[in-house]
């Protein structure tokens, strides 16, 4: 285990809904933690008690409850009390963060689905958040038309991005698409479609790949 990898760290999961970020993101914390590491899984919107009350604004509710721009906006609020209270903090203490999203869901859903434009969400994020970022982002790549299946079949009132139909998670997907296209050494598109052990395999190779681990598979 190599310097790098003796300090916090901060790895994403990004994809389009129902991809299976919970599920993959749970297996990698199970693995992190039993390689003696210190880690936490939290998640976006939320992350922090703030940010948790801004989630149910964000993803409950019609479709049409925002435009794109109040969406944005208040996405990054939720995601800068993340930042202060949560992932900062812990990353400082020595503590690995596993999130279920971050700053390059912005860029798919609101820049590239929403069409605001990859510019103007730059332009927010380099005021709330500035040059932080993380250290790797796993994409989990998949079919909309299969991901809104599983999410349709999860049920439940967080639902909102899910109603806006499958063109819109097909442009998130192409946005995501683009920016691991665009930076293939900091974010790594995984094939999604297979099953979770698979799944699992691949993402513990990056990992440990990037991080110069030794992470075994979890059940």
């Amino acid at each position: 285990m190599d310097g790098k990898s003796q300090k916090g760290a901060f790895i994403v999961f990004e994809g389009v809904d129902g991809a299976g970020k919970g599920v993959q993101s749970r297996l990698l914390q199970q693995a992190v933690s039993a390689s003696g590491l210190d880690v936490i899984l939290t998640r976006e919107p939320g992350g922090s008690p703030g940010a948790e009350e801004i989630r149910h604004l964000i993803v409950e509710g019609d479709a049409d409850r925002w435009d794109d721009m109040t969406e944005l906006l208040l996405i990054y609020a939720a995601r800068r009390s993340h930042i202060l209270e949560t992932i900062k903090p812990s990353i400082t203490q020595g503590t690995w963060v596993i999130s279920d999203r971050f700053a390059d869901s912005s860029r798919a859903f609101q820049g590239v689905a929403g069409q605001l434009g990859l510019e103007v969400v730059e332009k927010i994020h380099r005021q709330v958040v500035g040059d932080f970022s993380p250290d790797l982002t796993l994409i989990l790549d998949i079919d909309p038309a299969i991901s809104l299946q599983r999410a349709e079949a999860r049920g439940g009132a967080e639902d909102r991005f899910e109603q806006k139909g499958l063109e819109y998670q097909s442009s998130v997907r192409e946005g995501f698409r683009q920016l691991a296209a665009a930076t293939p050494d900091i974010r790594k598109l995984i094939d999604a479609s297979g099953n979770v052990e698979d799944i699992h395999r691949a993402i513990v190779e990056e990992v440990n790949n990037a991080f110069g681990l030794k992470l075994e598979l979890q059940q």
